[in-house]
């Protein structure tokens, strides 16, 4: 079976669109050939790393990277999930080639304020929701979900 290329875009690639790269592939990464981009890049999200690393994912070397780099790169995929809300979809280029483009919205935890476990938990609660969201688009492609 081909692999289907994804792409995850996100406003900054610090939180939400690593997320959900770091769960398709880690989850059904034989299935899919999986990237995260941002609108403008930042730096990694440290809540994101640290509740990513309470259920065994790394991506502390993980490096955001511009959407637009991969546009102008020539790189194309079959699906674009943007995970941002929908002004900055908007903004989002059209891979050539492209089946389908996706909204995902989830919170950015950039925006979460409260103490330092707060601002966990408040991210647990995205990292959650990504994961979920990833195992139902694993289901609606027909594919297996292994037992982690």
């Amino acid at each position: 079976m081909a692999k289907d290329s994804v792409l995850f875009i996100c406003t900054h690639n610090s939180a939400r669109s690593q997320m959900a790269e770091a769960y398709l592939k880690r989850i059904a990464g034989e299935d899919f050939i999986v990237e995260s981009a941002g609108l403008e890049p930042g730096k990694l999200n440290p809540a994101v790393v640290a509740v990513l690393k309470e259920d065994g994912i790394n991506i502390s070397d993980k490096k955001p990277q511009s959407v637009f780099d991969l546009f102008k790169s020539g790189k194309t995929y079959h699906y674009v999930i943007t995970v941002c809300d929908k002004e900055a979809e908007e903004k989002c280029p059209t891979f050539p080639g492209m089946h389908k483009k996706e909204l995902w919205p989830f919170p950015d935890p950039s925006s979460f304020t409260g103490t330092q476990e707060e601002i966990l938990e408040q991210t647990r609660e995205v990292r959650d929701a990504v994961k979920k969201r990833i195992e139902e688009y694993i289901r609606k492609k027909n594919r297996r979900i292994p037992r982690l």
